[in-house]
């Protein structure tokens, strides 16, 4: 089902109401990309959370005035080959412009950083709350790490 800042579950209520807006947007792709309801609401309000605590007050007025949280695709899942993703490891691997975050069989990677430790604790938090595996590279491409969740 999708959520919006009108129809939410329940246990968004007692959230400030930007971060409630952010934790319906992150649910709501998450359950396009496979993720049932009672995995997607806990792992989007933790991440909202930690969005609003480290995002800027510019950044977060500006999100606070960009309209209405998206809404799922009528067709349901926006990739239907994605759920199979939620099974792969996240990977860390050198990029033009930094460092990258990307699924282990992915084409393009998910985000990307200018600081190889801020691409880990992206990736770190993605392979946790999939309970998979993350695996970061060194710049030369071989395996610095490989860490199990």
């Amino acid at each position: 089902m999708p959520w919006t800042l009108d129809d939410y579950p329940s246990s968004l209520k007692n959230l400030d109401k930007v971060v409630r807006k952010k934790a319906i947007d992150i649910a709501n792709s998450m359950l396009d990309e496979g993720y049932e309801e009672d995995r997607a609401i806990p792992i989007a309000t933790s991440q909202a959370k930690e969005w609003y605590d480290n995002a800027s007050q510019s950044e977060i007025n500006e999100y606070e005035n960009s309209g209405k949280p998206s809404k799922r695709s009528k067709e349901g899942k926006k990739y239907e080959n994605n759920p199979e993703r939620l099974e792969e490891g996240e990977q860390v691997v050198t990029h033009d412009d930094g460092w990258a975050v990307k699924s282990s069989n992915a084409k393009r990677p998910s985000d990307v950083y200018d600081n190889k430790d801020d691409a880990i604790k992206r990736a770190r938090e993605i392979a946790k709350n999939k309970g998979t595996k993350l695996t970061i590279y060194k710049q030369d491409g071989s395996v610095q790490k490989n860490e199990s969740y």
